[in-house]
């Protein structure tokens, strides 16, 4: 068997095609595409950051945060689905054609990374849940460990088995919104009594911002892996309105009312606190399982590309492994800072991405098998670095909101670098076949 005819074979065989255009006939409606995103942003830390936030700022402030927050993330998302179901590419995958084979490395790290930092948090949340749940002081890391095997075994079965355990998580964890909403409000009394609570800690308003985008900057800007699955652009990108602007922004809001009436941001103190323990046990489970299942997949498939490997299942179980031990040594001490990081340094990669998808390449990309793949493209390595300075300038000196200036600036950057580079008669683009066909 010749080495192409072994590679069609694993990407037949691999059915989550990590390495490929996801064909027409395995794409799915807009029920099976949002139940997966809105499971993945559905997500119990999202709603201990909002918790965070509701201790640092008076209630009407709060709102304007939040709806700031969510929209830029909302927006941006849907736009990233959109491209990932017009193209059927992983985000990794668009990042090689922005970046080059070696440029898109660092999409690996970053995105694929990160995702293995968000597993470990929750790997660590649901140890420490468990843990004072059940009354176990000193069992936290066996339930980390328990946790996290369990949960990376369920990603390695792809995007099918995440959409069933997100259709039994969803309305489960829809009613534990519900129920922390209301009990934080029959705690305070009356809206006139919420508005009028003080704040207990403090917060820069571009750090908040920030805080809500990175709560999903990551995995935000990694979407096209599971939008690509959508029928088409349309479909992926209401997808990504509502599990990101709507569902995430339900999510945190929960967490902030709840940490506005009850005065923590410890979601666990605070749901031992309001008596949801049991229910919080069962719940939450379900609610990171699905998160985590989207999230070991992210760093399979990226771990996919950096390899060019497509069996993503090994790189799955190294990220789990790599996960837990992170989880072991306290990686929740530095949620808030990690999250602020992630909402600066993230951003700018999906505007490049958008930025060359709609200037570049003017909304189509020739077929992977047709490219010939630069090692580096210059021009939108450039623009991403520009954005990056925007977002952090941006929040070091507390000028505009700098996850979104990081995500327009990079994306603009793109059209104007590329007018300069053209002047210097410099070639930034890949090779392609004169017979290729495009998506």
């Amino acid at each position: 068997m010749s080495k192409a005819e072994k590679q069609k074979k694993a990407v037949v065989e691999e059915k989550d095609y990590p390495l490929s255009h996801v064909p027409k006939e395995a794409r799915s409606g807009l029920l099976a595409v949002t139940g997966v995103l809105i499971g993945f942003t559905f997500f119990t830390p999202t709603m201990a950051a909002g918790a965070r936030l509701g201790a640092a700022f008076a209630f009407s402030e709060l709102v304007w945060i939040l709806l700031a927050g969510s929209a830029i993330l909302g927006v941006y998302v849907a736009i990233i689905c959109a491209i990932g179901a017009k193209t059927g590419l992983t985000s990794v995958l668009l990042a090689r054609y922005t970046l080059g084979t070696a440029g898109a490395k660092w999409a690996d790290i970053i995105l694929g990374g990160t995702q293995v930092l968000w597993y470990a948090i929750t790997a660590e949340y649901m140890g420490i849940l468990f843990a004072k749940g059940l009354g176990l002081p000193g069992w936290e890391i066996f339930f980390m460990i328990f946790w996290s095997v369990i949960m990376g075994a369920t990603a390695l079965y792809g995007f099918k088995s995440m959409a069933i355990v997100s259709y039994v998580a969803l309305p489960l964890m829809v009613a534990l919104v519900v129920i922390v909403t209301w009990m934080a409000f029959r705690e305070v009394g009356s809206m006139e009594a919420l508005f009028g609570v003080q704040p207990s800690a403090t917060m820069s308003v571009t750090v908040a911002i920030t805080v809500i985008v990175g709560t999903f900057a990551s995995g935000g800007t990694q979407a096209a892996n599971w939008a690509r699955f959508a029928k088409n652009g349309k479909t992926a990108f209401t997808a990504g309105i509502i599990s990101f602007l709507i569902g995430n922004g339900i999510m945190v809001f929960s967490g902030m009312v709840g940490g506005f009436a009850f005065k923590t941001g410890d979601l666990i103190e605070l749901m031992i606190t309001m008596g949801l323990t049991f229910w919080a046990l069962i719940i939450l489970t379900l609610n990171i399982w699905t998160t985590n299942n989207a999230t070991a997949y992210a760093f399979g498939v990226a771990g996919a590309e950096m390899f060019n490997k497509s069996n993503k299942g090994p790189f799955i179980i190294g990220g789990v492994i790599i996960a837990t031990v992170v989880a072991v040594a306290g990686i929740g001490a530095y949620f808030i800072p990690l999250l602020n990081l992630f909402g600066t340094f993230i951003p700018p990669l999906g505007g490049v991405i958008i930025g060359d998808f709609l200037f570049t390449y003017k909304k189509t990309l020739p077929m992977l098998e047709f490219v010939t793949f630069k090692k580096l493209r210059v021009v939108p390595l450039i623009a991403y670095l520009i954005g990056c300075a925007a977002a952090y300038f941006g929040g070091v000196y507390e000028i505009g909101v700098p996850s979104l200036q990081g995500i327009i600036v990079a994306a603009l950057a793109v059209p104007v670098i590329n007018a300069i580079f053209k002047t210097a008669n410099y070639n930034d683009m890949h090779e392609v076949s004169k017979d290729a066909k495009y998506v």
